[in-house]
Parts: C-alpha cells; sequence; structure tokens
C-alpha cells in the first residue's frame, strides 16, 4: 500500500505544481491585456472628446463676446486667437499633441489654462463626492449585509423599499426638496443650512472648517440618499448567493455563531461584485456629480462642466470629459487588477 501510494503522492505534488505554474505565467499576461484596453479607451476618449462637442449648435467666439455688437474683424481675431480659423483636422492633430502632454489649451471664457481650472475645481469636487463616497458604501455594504442575512424579514422589506424608492428619484429633484425644506423652510421647520455654496466668506481656521461643513451637509445627504441603495441591493443579491454555499453549513456545524459565520467567511466571499462597485464609485468621486453640484452651486468640476457647457467652452468642455472618463477607466483597470488577489481564477 506505502509503495503504491508513494507514486500517487508525487504525481498530485506535480499536478499541484502546475496550476501554480499556469498561474504566475497567466497573471502578466492578464495585466498586460487590461493595461492595454485601458490605453485603447483612453485613446478613444480623447478621439471623442474632440467631434463630440463641436456638434453643440453656437458660436463659441460670438457667445464670449456676450451680445455685443463686435466687428468681423473682431471675430476673426478671436478665431485666430484661439485656433478655430484652422481647418478641423488641424485642430485635431494639436488637440491631441498637446493633451497627450497634459496640455489641454485655454479657456475661452476664463482665459486661462484648462489644467490650471481642473486643478483648482478638484479638492472641492473630491471633498463633496469623497466624504459622500465613504458614507454610502459604509452604509451600503452595512445595511445590504444585515438584509439578506435576515432576508424575507421586516427590516429587509424596509430597506429594499427604501433603497429602490431613493435610487430611482433624481438627484436634482432630491436636492430642491431638500433646499426648501431644510435650507428656506417650511411651515414650522425653520431654514437651518445654506442654500448653496461652500463658505459663507470671511472666517478663518477652526471657524471656517465648520462652515465648510455645514455647507456640505445638504448635497452630501443628497448624493448618500440617492447612492447608497445601489451599494445595498449589489451587496444582498451577493451575499444571498453565497448562503447555500456548504462552507457555511460546515461553519454552523463547527458550533460558530451566526455573526461570526457571515463576518468571517459569508461576507469576504461575496464581497466580489461589490468591490467592482465600490472601484466604479471611486472613479465617479473624480468625475463629480453634475447636476447635485449645479444645483447646489457647489465649485467643483461637475459646477465647472456646467458653466463651460452653456458657452460652449470647447477647450474646457474637452479637458473635463477627458479627465472624468479617464478616472472611471482607470478605477475599472484597478478593479480588474485587484480580482485576482480576491479570486485567483479570475486571471486564469
Amino acid at each position: 500500500m506505502t509503495a503504491d501510494a508513494t507514486p500517487a503522492l508525487v504525481e498530485d505534488k506535480h499536478t499541484a505544481a502546475g496550476p501554480r505554474v499556469r498561474k504566475s505565467s497567466a497573471y502578466p499576461r492578464y495585466l498586460a491585456s487590461k493595461v492595454a484596453g485601458a490605453a485603447v479607451s483612453l485613446l478613444a476618449v480623447l478621439v471623442t472628446s474632440f467631434f463630440l462637442f463641436r456638434l453643440i449648435p453656437g458660436d463659441p467666439v460670438k457667445t464670449m463676446t456676450g451680445g455685443r455688437q463686435v466687428s468681423a474683424e473682431q471675430l476673426a481675431a478671436y478665431r485666430e486667437e484661439f485656433g478655430l480659423d484652422l481647418p478641423l483636422w488641424r485642430q485635431f492633430t494639436d488637440y491631441c499633441g498637446k493633451a497627450l502632454t497634459g496640455d489641454f489649451g485655454t479657456s475661452y471664457q476664463f482665459r486661462a489654462p484648462v489644467a490650471d481650472k481642473i486643478t483648482e475645481a478638484l479638492p472641492n469636487t473630491l471633498l463633496l463626492t469623497g466624504t459622500a463616497f465613504v458614507l454610502y458604501t459604509a452604509l451600503g455594504i452595512f445595511l445590504g449585509t444585515r438584509s439578506a442575512w435576515r432576508r424575507g424579514g421586516l427590516g429587509d422589506r424596509i430597506n429594499t423599499g427604501l433603497a429602490l424608492t431613493l435610487y430611482s428619484i433624481p438627484s436634482f429633484w432630491l436636492g430642491l426638496l431638500l433646499i426648501i425644506v431644510l435650507a428656506v423652510g417650511v411651515g414650522p421647520v425653520p431654514g437651518m443650512f445654506p442654500t448653496g455654496g461652500m463658505e459663507s466668506g470671511g472666517e478663518e481656521g477652526f471657524a471656517y472648517v465648520l462652515d465648510v461643513a455645514h455647507h456640505l451637509v445638504l448635497p452630501v445627504v443628497t448624493l448618500v440618499a440617492v447612492e447608497y441603495g445601489q451599494t445595498l441591493l449589489v451587496t444582498r443579491s451577493a451575499l444571498l448567493d453565497e448562503m447555500g454555499s456548504d462552507y457555511l453549513t460546515t461553519a454552523r456545524a463547527k458550533g460558530l455563531r451566526d455573526d461570526l459565520v457571515r463576518r468571517r467567511h459569508a461576507v469576504p466571499n461575496a464581497l466580489l461584485p461589490t468591490v467592482t462597485l465600490i472601484f466604479i464609485n471611486l472613479g465617479r468621486t473624480v468625475a463629480g456629480v453634475i447636476l447635485v453640484e449645479t444645483v447646489f452651486s457647489w465649485p467643483g468640476l461637475g459646477g465647472l462642466f456646467y458653466q463651460a457647457l452653456s458657452v460652449p467652452d470647447l477647450p474646457l468642455v474637452q479637458g473635463l470629459f477627458f479627465v472624468f472618463a479617464a478616472a472611471v477607466i482607470v478605477m475599472n483597470t484597478l478593479a480588474d487588477l485587484v480580482y485576482p488577489l480576491l479570486d485567483p481564477r479570475v486571471a486564469r
């Protein structure tokens, strides 16, 4: 029996070593394919951002004059200044060449480099969307886990019903409603929060921090209310798929409490779809939220994009569109690279 078992053991070792070798060689190929796909997507966004916004009706040069009577010579000088007198193919090649170096041109309305305007507004967007992202992700995972573990109960029905209702509400409509009720005041409810902006002005030190936090409440509440439901539903669905697995039955048979089974075994194995959503939402924190920032007059990338569209300020619109899309593409690529760490079967 011992002699027969030895070859089997040796064969098993070689068999076990095989997947490890294939796995080590498979991940670099997997990595290269994902990075190459992201590069192609970024190139497609670069091309799309140039042609898409030139379909917007209107003459940017005439819009910049503010309706004033301007001579044809002055209009021609403006077009020459911003390169709008060049053939379209020349504008495209100039745009691509400069964009690859991080130069998106000069804003028509602000007369400043587009990269500077984006850098100036980016921290404000990250403050708003980053705060909301942390809150709605944590809330969605927590409530989604509890709803799945107590499926069909009163808490589950309330959580899923409320999440679906809020998720279906347009963010700008909810924001306007919160402004009317909590900023302006309705009946016995006094106005408790600012109607818009990021600060009241004139504050310094800790008072300034409190002032910004005060202005932050309503837009963050709007984003959390609308976005947490998606995380809740994805987490709940993934955890329900895991609950019938044999390893959970084994864990309970060993005498582990339900809380430990859920926290140590079920939730970690159900997080893969949620990780995808987290990375997508993380990319959207850079992209900002155009409607919410516009409703609350928040000086971020979303509000800047709305201003640029109204002109249209083509260099600023193109630069912002590329940054928005690039943030999502990069985060999706990072999610793809994290998958094999959570589930090695993905890279095979």
